[in-house]
């Protein structure tokens, strides 16, 4: 095959985590740029174009999931470029500011871009007099750029003047036809705001992106004011990374029948059933936890499983828990100890023990809401959601913080869970169903409804926020795991 003077690029999404990985060839030879954990993907691809990978490269130590970089380079033979100045307990290639190779007839060009981590590099990419592309990772996103409280909310600060510098140093050197292929942006929680569109230049950033359009200390304090909570499970990737992931095993976990299913329950692992929500409040096995294969599936059942806890999948089909277990690999979760599929009717010795979920929609809310006192309103969004605008009376409780203020929750009142969307309320239900109460109700509905529908909505500060604080995301905890003692113990 042969293409144009314009390195050809394809792009390998993980729309669950909200990333790209990309693959850079001239026909012949390839550079991969962040390959996540399942480097089977990449490998197909390589296969399909038949291309030789020469080198692998990391625009930065990953924070939202583990790499497949070092894998994927050691199987093949290839260069492993990271960046300089990062302490790696392996073997790699480090590359900084100025730093050039070859792939191919590509030349590869190394520029330091700090700001979504103190050692980040981009790589520009061109062959011939093509202005080419450039691989900015998590830093020039588009209509955005990366968050930059992530390696330590000490350094948002300066990590955020450092941001506004790379991007405009990208933008003064490269020219504005050259393509843009940023790793973050596509829903991603390491995305400092929602990026906008698929795909932009450099001409088309330097109109629409806050770095290019804003003065710096307009844009540092629109950036730092404008940061949430990031996912617990974030702590343990960046460490993950550095230290070497070991290869990863994509077999599909072993069967379980009904009684290891109840043994797991009572011991305090996690089963989880990744049927639609709707579906779940229908019929489900008691004890296990609600997370729909869909969306951002992973970040948030990542967040909220306590780390190192055991995982058995409970799917329609087997191919719904094959994707769920790639899902958890990807952020390193590799004690998937089980799966079964089909429906509480396969899964209970007595399908008659199926348990259900009430469910309504904000409608059906603003009625119940008007005559009854009792109700009690629990908003399980997130801190910028939360102070949007809110239902009037709600108590606000992060997703991620409801299994340590349980206490706060009434049991002898009916209890309405509600999101944005619907789906982290239900992971919120189910846990609360499993925790002993018995009076909950999934709020089921999309929250521009609740407006609609007739509920009041008012906007003001999260409780115990401070005016002017903008560490929030040091308030993201990690649970560890801590099984149950068996049933039967004294």
């Amino acid at each position: 095959m042969t293409f144009s003077s314009a390195p050809h690029v394809i792009n390998i999404d993980s729309t669950g985590l909200g990333d790209r990985s990309y693959i850079a060839h001239d026909g012949t030879h390839a550079l991969v740029v962040d390959p996540q954990r399942d480097i089977d993907r990449v490998e197909q691809v390589l296969a399909e174009h038949g291309l030789t990978v020469t080198h692998v490269a990391e625009t930065h130590v990953h924070n939202d999931y583990v790499t497949g970089g070092l894998q994927l380079a050691s199987r093949h033979g290839a260069t492993y470029v990271v960046p300089a100045d990062v302490d790696l307990d392996f073997d790699a290639t480090p590359m900084g500011e100025g730093a050039s190779f070859e792939v191919g007839t590509m030349t590869v060009d190394v520029i330091h871009t700090p700001g979504h981590t103190p050692h980040h590099i981009s790589f520009a990419v061109r062959c011939a007099d093509h202005p080419g592309v450039v691989f900015t990772g998590g830093s020039l996103l588009y209509g955005s750029v990366g968050r930059t409280d992530l390696v330590a909310p000490d350094l948002a600060v300066r990590q955020s003047h450092d941001q506004w510098h790379s991007v405009r140093r990208l933008a003064a050197t490269l020219a504005d036809e050259t393509a843009i292929y940023p790793t973050h942006g596509f829903g991603s929680f390491c995305a400092a705001t929602q990026a906008q569109g698929l795909s932009s230049t450099i001409g088309n950033e330097k109109i629409i992106n806050p770095a290019l359009t804003e003065e710096e200390s307009e844009f540092v304090d629109t950036m730092l004011a404008g940061l949430d909570v990031f996912p617990a499970y974030y702590a343990h990737m960046g460490p993950a990374n550095a230290a070497g992931p070991a290869d990863v095993d994509l077999m599909m976990p072993a069967e379980a029948n009904p009684q290891m299913l109840r043994e797991r329950i009572m011991q305090g692992e996690w089963v989880v059933d990744l049927r639609s929500r709707e579906v779940f409040a229908a019929g489900h096995v008691p004890g296990t936890m609600n997370f729909d294969l869909d969306g951002a599936f992973i970040n948030y059942l990542a967040w909220m499983m306590p780390w190192g806890a055991p995982v058995t999948l409970l799917g329609s089909t087997p191919e719904q828990v094959q994707a769920a277990h790639r899902e958890l690999v990807r952020v390193g979760i590799d004690n998937t100890v089980g799966q079964a599929t089909g429906g509480p009717d396969f899964w209970l010795t007595d399908p008659a023990d199926a348990r259900t979920l009430q469910q309504v929609d904000f409608a059906g809310l603003s009625a119940i809401v008007a005559t009854d006192s009792d109700a009690f309103l629990l908003d399980t969004r997130q801190i910028l959601e939360w102070e949007s605008g809110h239902v009037a009376g709600a108590t606000f409780m992060p997703f991620y913080d409801v299994p340590d203020r349980l206490g706060e929750i009434p049991r002898d009142r009916p209890v309405y869970v509600y999101c944005g969307s619907g789906y982290r309320a239900a992971a919120v239900a189910s846990l609360l169903q499993n925790e002993g109460f018995n009076n909950i109700v999934h709020v089921n509905d999309d929250f521009p409804n609740a407006a609609t529908a007739g509920l009041q909505v008012v906007a003001e500060q999260a409780p115990e926020r401070e005016p002017g604080w903008t560490w929030i995301a040091s308030r993201a905890t990690v649970r560890q795991f801590a099984p149950k003692a068996p049933a039967d113990s004294k």
